[in-house]
């Protein structure tokens, strides 16, 4: 699993143009005050919490029971985006004991463990939380901006 995380990141800062490349071309690329706001580094990245959402010990065998779970599971997400405190969300299909990931825009496992205990499916123990500090792009914080713009329907509605 670091393999992938490792990867991830060195092929997204590969994928980027050098200060020198750019200028080559006449352009400039770094923006000095979009860095700031999000918080990179000089790399262009910061430090995040990754979560993996596991399956938990309750199974819930009654499908209204289950979906009325599942709907106040969604709609906290939401608001956590919102927030501004998670910024990527969702689930993996491949029903495996690893349901889905979260990446949460905190800096501590406390705080991420805090919003964690917020889930209605982690308090109802369906779903428990793995977390793991992660560095990563601060570009992703821009992602819900842009999600919003694609996104025709909301989850839950």
């Amino acid at each position: 699993m670091k393999k992938i995380f490792l990867l991830t990141t060195i092929a997204f800062l590969i994928g980027c143009k050098t200060k020198t490349e750019v200028n080559k071309e006449n352009q400039t690329t770094y923006d000095s005050s979009l860095a700031k706001s999000l918080g990179a580094d000089d790399y262009g990245m910061k430090n995040y919490v990754m979560a993996f959402l596991k399956s938990g010990a309750v199974k819930i065998t009654d499908s209204t029971e289950r979906a009325i779970l599942q709907k106040a599971h969604l709609k906290n997400i939401q608001r956590l985006a919102d927030e501004g405190k998670l910024i990527i969300a969702g689930p993996f299909l491949d029903n495996q004991e690893i349901r889905g990931i979260f990446i949460f825009n905190v800096e501590t496992l406390d705080e991420a463990k805090t919003l964690t205990e917020t889930d209605p499916a982690i308090k109802a123990g369906t779903l428990v939380m793995e977390l793991h500090p992660w560095y990563g792009s601060a570009a992703l914080i821009e992602t819900m901006k842009i999600h919003c713009k694609i996104q025709k329907k909301k989850f839950g509605e």
